[in-house]
Order: structure tokens, then sequence, then C-alpha cells
């Protein structure tokens, strides 16, 4: 088993800590991780991008040209990163923001509204973890109870309050992803 994902969208939107996350969870489960993470000095607002790959084996090299995986949140990320998915692959997005039609036949695509169910739910902050939900619903690449152990080696201390909020936002993204 070996997925290489690559996690892309605005920075602020929480794609580096999502990738973070990601990563410390198959660290939980004795899992060969590597996490390279690529932002302009503009780190809120500006374009951000993170490769995770996790496998079972050693992993030879955290440059990638293709991804089993892409998770892709806004327009300039699609734009970049929608022919660089492997044929058989897998294309999530969020419907906010994303304005061009995705042109690819020989891949799965999926759509999360995450911005959408952030907003009902009253929990903008927790966007990164709906579409986290999502991907783990399509791919179960690590247990939700490994993500809860990464969300508190990740999160200072000081937010752990905040875990509960963010396991109810895995939940939600797994219930309202859906293929096209």
């Amino acid at each position: 088993m070996k997925y290489e994902i690559i996690i892309a969208g605005f920075g602020g939107q929480g794609v580096l800590s999502m990738g973070k996350i990601l990563a410390y969870s198959g660290l939980m489960e004795g899992k060969e991780v590597s996490w390279m993470p690529s932002y302009g000095p503009e780190q809120r607002g500006g374009t951000a991008n993170v490769t995770v790959i996790i496998s079972d084996k050693r992993i030879s090299s955290p440059v990638l040209n293709e991804f089993d995986i892409a998770v892709v949140l806004n327009q300039p990320s699609m734009d970049k990163f929608e022919s660089k998915v492997k044929p058989g692959g897998i294309l999530i997005y969020d419907g906010y923001g994303i304005h061009k039609p995705i042109d690819r036949t020989d891949i799965d695509v999926y759509l999360i509204n995450a911005m959408d169910a952030a907003s009902e739910l009253n929990m903008q902050q927790t966007f990164n973890m709906i579409v986290l939900g999502g991907l783990l619903k399509i791919v179960p690449v690590v247990q939700l109870e490994s993500v809860i152990l990464g969300l508190q080696q990740t999160l200072p201390e000081r937010h752990h309050k905040l875990i509960p909020a963010n396991e109810i936002a895995v939940k939600k993204g797994m219930e309202i992803i859906r293929k096209m």
C-alpha cells in the first residue's frame, strides 16, 4: 500500500495542517511517511500545497511529478494539479471557488462542499478537517482514531479543546462527499 497525495489551496485554508495531521496519523499507525510543504512568502492568502506519501514500505523520494490523489481547494491549484493525477487516480475538490469544469475522464472525481458545511455548522476553522474526512471516506489511508491522535500531536495544547469539534468535522466530511 502506497498513497502519493497532493493537497493544494490558498494559505489560510489549513492545507499544510491537513497534510501534517495526515502524516502524523500515518506515523501513529507505524507507516512510512513523507510530508513536504510548499508555499510562497504570503502564507495567508497565497497558494500553498503539501505532498504527503504514506506507505507500508520505505519511501524512495518525497519529490513527485504525478499523484494518486489530489485534494484541490482553489482554481489556481486545480489548473496546476488536475493534469498531474495519475490515470485511475482520484481528484477531490471543494466546489467553492472552482469555476472551470474538470476535463479528465480517466480519473475518479469527487465533490465535497466543505466550505458550505463549515458555514452551516458555524465551524469555519474546521474546513480542512471536513475535507480530510471526505478523503478518508473515499480512501481510508488512516483510521479516524489516528487522526484524533494526530490532532493531539499537531495542535498546540491550548487548542486541544477544539479536538471534539474537529472530530465532528471529519465525520461531516465523510457524510457529504459525493462522486461526480
